[in-house]
């Protein structure tokens, strides 16, 4: 008979917050470990190497897809006479780090985080990219525990209504600001790409550089590729700003 693979361990107090945030939410799963993994940090990972926790990031990119995929088709149906690129500036407000952020801290999150004792001690349960990627990645183990509609109902309770109103609009997207910049005078393509990267895992600093056909217009810093992608936004639209 084959050794089934063991299931981690998880203190009482982490499955304490997995209990108190679905009874709080109302968000109920079929697969805990999911859940888990959601709300499990690369630092508690990496303070707790004897066991086999796994940390948040693949469901935070598989996340990332998904609110992607939900919110265009919410626009598509909703906004029928916004053009392609009204959509497109629409959608990059609402899924920028700071619009999520503020759903994280709405759902507060960033209590039931699952963090290692340093980040805890550094501020990390209040750290803006750290609740941006629970939140990506709680829609990801919601996508894999029961699918598309499900995790489209929570952004219908927590997101969709704030769009109504407006109140993405305020939301800063350096990024969109840039390409429309750019645009204007179809003075060619943007690219980032991340060109460094310091620190541990659980305290990583990403370096991000945006070019204009090969040339480089801008460098930032963040703790996630999202946040140094915007700083280095931020930087070219000054720079483009100054050379017209």
């Amino acid at each position: 008979m084959k050794d089934q693979k063991k299931k981690p361990l998880y203190s009482q107090e982490a499955k304490k917050k997995i209990a108190d945030f679905q009874q709080e939410s109302g968000i109920v799963f079929a697969n805990e470990s999911l859940l888990f993994e959601a709300f499990t940090h690369s630092s508690y990972v990496n303070e707790h190497r004897r066991k086999s926790f796994i940390d948040n990031e693949r469901l935070e990119f598989l996340g990332d897809a998904v609110l992607e995929l939900a919110v265009s088709q919410y626009l598509f149906h909703r906004y029928p006479k916004m053009t392609e690129g009204e959509l497109t500036k629409l959608r990059a407000s609402i899924v920028c780090e700071p619009s999520l952020v503020h759903l994280a801290n709405e759902l507060q999150l960033g209590t039931f985080i699952l963090l290692g004792k340093g980040e805890e001690n550094t501020g990390g349960r209040k750290r803006p990219a750290l609740l941006a990627d629970v939140f990506e990645a709680l829609v990801g183990a919601i996508y894999l525990d029961q699918g598309l509609d499900k995790a489209t109902e929570l952004l219908e309770q927590v997101m969709f209504p704030k769009v109504e109103v407006g109140a993405f609009s305020k939301v800063t997207d350096y990024k969109s600001q840039l390409q429309e910049l750019i645009q204007q005078d179809n003075a060619g393509q943007l690219k980032y790409e991340i060109v460094d990267e310091k620190g541990p895992a659980h305290n990583r600093l990403f370096i991000s550089q945006v070019s204009l056909d090969d040339k480089p217009l801008g460098t930032g810093s963040g703790r996630s590729k999202k946040e140094a992608e915007q700083q280095a936004a931020q930087v070219a639209i000054e720079k483009v700003k100054t050379e017209e």
